[in-house]
């Protein structure tokens, strides 16, 4: 299929764009989000672009997302990478679980997928959320059951959240569990997913996470899913 100069030129603008962004924000860029939305050979060139990237690109509200596909190390992050950011020094396995297990439990705090919109709370403070991790893991760790059919051995993590010690003045450093969480926490601020109010201790969803889950994330099949894994039970 043959397409006009015109439509390939504002295709490649907008997926050069995506790549430098991430996003694309109606408010902010009104010609291209237009372009995007309202000429079907632009929407499918880029796509298509997307697709050549190991990437799908979607629109949520009036956000045009650029999403790196599970094993896209380019535009995302390796196992090796994340392990590096998140976790210590000479960090294992069951370390850069943990802290995957620490971004699962926020996602379910903040939201339940259910109703119109799926998130559930505003805001939680660090110390509530540590609180949720120790439960979760304890639980997981005495029922293990299903987890580790999902390929999460509870027992392990909580070996590794236990190893890390307790600092009541707040320690950044990542052998500790307030360094470990803030670690975490200054990460997923960077990628533009949550806001940390490090004064207060408060952490908030953006409106990118916000639009992320409601129409992406959470279908009820990646839900169940999650609350499989977290040892959250129907019958709780």
């Amino acid at each position: 299929m043959a397409y006009e100069l015109e439509t390939v030129r504002a295709s490649q603008e907008i997926f050069y764009y995506l790549l430098e962004h991430h996003e694309l924000q109606g408010e902010k860029e009104s010609a291209l989000y237009k372009a995007y939305t309202e000429q079907e050979e632009v929407q499918n060139l880029v796509k298509s672009q997307g697709e050549l990237a190991d990437s799908t690109v979607e629109r949520y509200g009036n956000v045009i997302y650029l999403i790196p596909k599970e094993e896209n190390h380019f535009l995302g992050f390796s196992k090796a990478q994340l392990k590096s950011v998140l976790c210590k020094s000479n960090a294992t396995d069951r370390d850069y679980y943990l802290s995957q297990f620490v971004i699962l439990t926020i996602l379910v705090e903040f939201f339940d997928g259910q109703g119109s919109s799926s998130k559930t709370r505003e805001y939680i403070r660090v110390g509530e959320l540590q609180n949720c991790l120790s439960e979760r893991l304890k639980e997981g760790a005495e029922n293990a059951r299903e987890e580790e059919e999902e390929g999460i051995a509870f027992k392990d993590i909580l070996e590794a959240y236990e190893a890390l010690r307790s600092d009541e003045r707040g320690s950044h450093a990542r052998t500790t569990k307030e360094g470990f969480l803030h670690q975490i926490l200054i990460f997923l601020q960077k990628q533009g997913l949550i806001d940390y109010v490090e004064q207060d201790e408060m952490i908030m969803t953006t409106k990118k996470l916000d639009n992320f889950m409601d129409w992406n994330l959470l279908n009820q099949n990646n839900y169940q899913r999650i609350r499989r894994i977290l040892g959250v039970w129907e019958d709780e």
